[in-house]
């Protein structure tokens, strides 16, 4: 199968594709489409270009066995999320294997590694908080800051209007901001 052929095809019909027939070509399709955006994802965090391939190649062995497991309603999010996590686990499991005499060079890398284990733990809290909004508020935050879309665009897909639109974004910001202050660990 060539994945040009499958363009119009979308990525969470591509799960669904695979999720009734088990056909791991299409979720090879999928994969390819996040090939270089989970590549850059792994280099960003592991800055070794073997061990981010390597990395990449781990994500989707997670993806093939995790898919159809439960709904994924934006896999390009997914995906990155699990670069993310597999990358974070690494460099966790790298630090504790060092030994004592490498912790002089640790204490440049553990600042980063804290920054990034604190985003990690925001963007979770973040995607926990999302669904608890309100159902049209989830739609329109999810349209319009994960996938880019505009006023307009939102508008037509989900047939509400652009000022209805407009006002379930600003108070779906809001009540996100709420409940993240309300959940936000103690640091």
């Amino acid at each position: 199968m060539s994945s040009n052929q499958f363009n119009h095809i979308t990525d969470v019909q591509l799960i669904d594709r695979f999720v009734s027939d088990q056909n791991k070509e299409w979720l090879g399709i999928l994969l390819e489409r996040y090939t270089l955006l989970l590549l850059g994802v792994c280099m960003k965090y592991l800055k070794n270009e073997e061990a981010a391939k390597d990395a990449v190649q781990q994500v989707f062995l997670k993806a093939l066995n995790e898919m159809g497991k439960y709904p994924i309603n934006y896999p390009k999010s997914w995906l990155y999320k699990v670069a993310c996590n597999h990358c974070l686990m690494q460099l966790r499991d790298q630090k504790t294997s060092l030994s004592l005499a490498d912790n002089a060079y640790l204490v440049d890398d553990t600042s980063d590694l804290q920054d990034h284990q604190l985003k990690e733990v925001n963007l979770t809290l973040l995607e926990t908080c999302i669904t608890e909004l309100n159902k049209e508020q989830q739609t329109c935050i999810t349209l319009f800051y994960l996938e880019k879309q505009s006023y307009q665009a939102i508008s037509e897909a989900t047939g509400m209007s652009s000022l209805q639109v407009k006002s379930h974004i600003q108070n779906g910001k809001r009540n996100l901001k709420l409940l993240m202050v309300k959940k936000q660990p103690l640091q």
